[in-house]
């Protein structure tokens, strides 16, 4: 492991040289500002009647001008060219990516996946995205969308935005390099990636294939939970939340640009690149995030708390606590709880629950056709029971209750408010498990405080 001048880990190997460290502005939801030539960042004025360097001045609003200030979203960009240059866009084909209002029926049988096949040769970040499920509508700013991405091509000269959400993706295999407006990010398995709606970017494979999973949230941006009972400290440091310093790049020649929009993809061919931002500031930005860093929070005596100890990010909705999305991470931790059954108890919720597994095993989920392996996730609806499989039960049931750390695994869950609508594609994939419910089959009768059924 080296450690970068942002004072991020860096994971090198003998065989291929450290990659060089970005450089990056620290905090989540702080006003940065950013400047790749010198001067280039207007001083005491958003839009002068002549911004710097012959730059064109523009405002990105990730939210509406009258929100209050502790809600509002929005960075002025200056740019070599206007976003506003550029040819019509006209609709294509979306492939294996759906959006949302889903016009499937909610499932509300337990399913789970293995890893999504390996895609075809030449395969980017963007046609390499595909839909489980998800809820809500795009249209209407609601919900949210599950999807999962196998790539092995770069992105090239071709660049990609979501005016229907903001995108969380989560790494599972190999790097990610993201070229956004507002400068690059790189995110490895252990660290997600967080791209505000609308802001365009292009994603490079540095090590080659990647896979992993992405949240798309319709919904309120995502912030850091309320720690109420818990103090001023916990759970996700802001700090450790690093947003990109400003580059640009001047190409004069066709790059494609796609937006998702209101479900569909739209596409038009400009003359040059977007990413030609010289200079922003403001607080609608992209982060990269590790994992690892994750303060857990938990039980020094009996129990454990109910899975909301472990979020990361939410987006919330009107109603206080509920959110219309959680991000949660299972991160290494210490059990340590006197006569408590430790793997997370049988349950069932009224919030949906999609999960992902990034390395390792997770402690509940041991067994069952196909196993859930990294890549690969589940999907309890809402008031689908579940919890432990039989062999965790038994296993944690009997087992000797000494401090145990729970370093082996990374895993994580999309949590939601309503049932995700699972797509065909999904239901009908050769990489859906059949047979998930066996898991729970032979959790025996032990039952010794009364009479057996029929006998009294």
């Amino acid at each position: 492991m080296s450690l970068g001048t942002d004072g991020r880990s860096e994971r090198t190997d003998a065989a291929a040289p450290a990659p060089a460290p970005l450089d990056y502005l620290s905090g989540f939801g702080n006003q940065h500002s950013s400047e790749a030539v010198p001067g280039a960042l207007p001083v005491g004025r958003n839009s002068p009647q002549r911004a710097p360097h012959g730059l064109y001045a523009e405002q990105l609003s990730g939210s509406a001008f009258t929100e209050p200030r502790a809600a509002n979203r929005r960075s002025w960009l200056y740019r070599v060219r206007p976003s506003a240059a550029h040819p019509p866009f006209e609709r294509m084909a979306s492939g294996t990516l759906r959006g949302a209002p889903f016009g499937e029926t909610a499932d509300p049988n337990r399913l789970r996946w293995s890893p999504l096949p390996e895609p075809p040769a030449g395969t980017d970040f963007l046609d390499g995205l595909w839909t489980l499920g998800g809820n809500g509508d795009a249209s209407r700013r609601s919900g949210m969308a599950i999807h999962l991405y196998s790539a092995n091509s770069p992105m090239r000269d071709r660049v990609f935005s979501d005016a229907d959400g903001e995108l969380l993706i989560v790494p599972e295999r190999g790097t990610l390099l993201l070229r956004t407006e507002f400068g690059p990010l790189r995110a490895t398995p252990g660290e997600i990636a967080l791209l505000p709606r609308g802001v365009r970017f292009r994603v490079e494979l540095p090590d080659g294939p990647a896979r992993g999973y992405v949240c798309e949230n319709h919904g309120r941006p995502f912030q850091l939970p309320d720690l109420g009972p818990i103090g001023a400290n916990g759970l996700a440091n802001p700090r450790d939340f690093l947003a990109p310093t400003a580059a640009y790049e001047e190409v004069d020649r066709p790059v494609e640009v796609v937006s998702k929009y209101c479900g569909g993809l739209w596409r038009a061919v400009y003359d040059h690149s977007p990413l030609d931002v010289v200079a922003w500031h403001g607080n609608h930005l992209p982060y990269v995030y590790d994992l690892r860093r994750f303060n857990v929070l938990g039980s020094i005596s009996y129990d454990h708390p109910d899975p909301s100890i472990f979020t990361v990010l939410t987006s919330p909705t009107s109603e206080p606590g509920l959110a219309n999305v959680d991000f949660v991470v299972f991160a290494p931790r210490w059990l340590v709880g006197e006569d408590t059954f430790r793997p997370p108890y049988f349950h069932r919720n009224v919030m949906s629950e999609y999960m992902g597994l990034i390395e390792g095993a997770y402690d509940a989920k041991s067994s069952g056709p196909g196993g859930f392996v990294p890549g690969g996730g589940s999907l309890h609806n809402m008031m689908s029971a579940h919890g432990p499989d039989r062999e965790t039960f038994e296993k944690a049931s009997a087992a000797e209750l000494r401090p145990q750390k729970l370093d082996d695994g990374l895993a994580f869950m999309f949590e939601t408010r309503w049932p995700v609508i699972t797509t065909t594609q999904a239901l009908e994939a050769g990489h859906l498990q059949q047979g998930y419910d066996s898991v729970w089959q032979g959790l025996e009768r032990h039952f010794t405080g009364g009479d057996r059924p029929g006998e009294r």
